[in-house]
């Protein structure tokens, strides 16, 4: 018995942020933004042989094994099947190289979870870290005038 629904309907329980799907000469393809901070990554996921590229460098040689591991995590937790049917590319701009990791750790988590509809990668991801779906809403306070931080005070002597 299988479940109807209407065209453009997805099959998950949920709708999944920044995320645009278009039809680029017959093929489909996925478009994926993830921020933390003020880094903004944009994944394109399309049908392919398990490339992964980020700002042009494969994911596997990325100088910074911190960085490295975080942006492969929804790589390894959706496995080699899935990760080898598609390429992904991402850019990456501003921010620190964490801040540009995990945003860049959240648009392939967002990708994959619409390019393939499972509901199953969904919950894995919502499992194991939630921000890698819903995003971090934390940003930097603004610094006011007159003082050096965004909460500093002068100091106060009672004595």
């Amino acid at each position: 018995m299988s479940e109807q629904r209407p065209e453009g309907a997805s099959a998950l329980p949920r709708t999944i942020p920044n995320v645009t799907v278009q039809e680029v000469g017959g093929v489909r393809v996925v478009i994926a933004v993830g921020k933390k901070k003020t880094a903004i990554a944009k994944a394109v996921i399309r049908p392919g042989i398990g490339r992964v590229r980020v700002n042009g460098v494969p994911i596997e040689i990325w100088p910074i094994e911190m960085a490295r591991i975080r942006m492969m995590e929804p790589l390894l937790l959706a496995g080699k099947s899935l990760v080898s049917k598609v390429d992904i590319d991402v850019t990456v701009r501003g921010g620190g190289f964490m801040g540009q990791a995990t945003a860049v750790r959240m648009a392939i988590a967002r990708g994959l979870v619409e390019y393939f509809q499972n509901p199953e990668l969904l919950r894995l991801y919502m499992t194991y870290d939630p921000s890698m779906i819903k995003g971090d809403p934390r940003r930097t306070e603004p610094k006011k005038p007159g003082l050096k931080h965004a909460r500093s005070k002068r100091q106060k002597a009672y004595r």
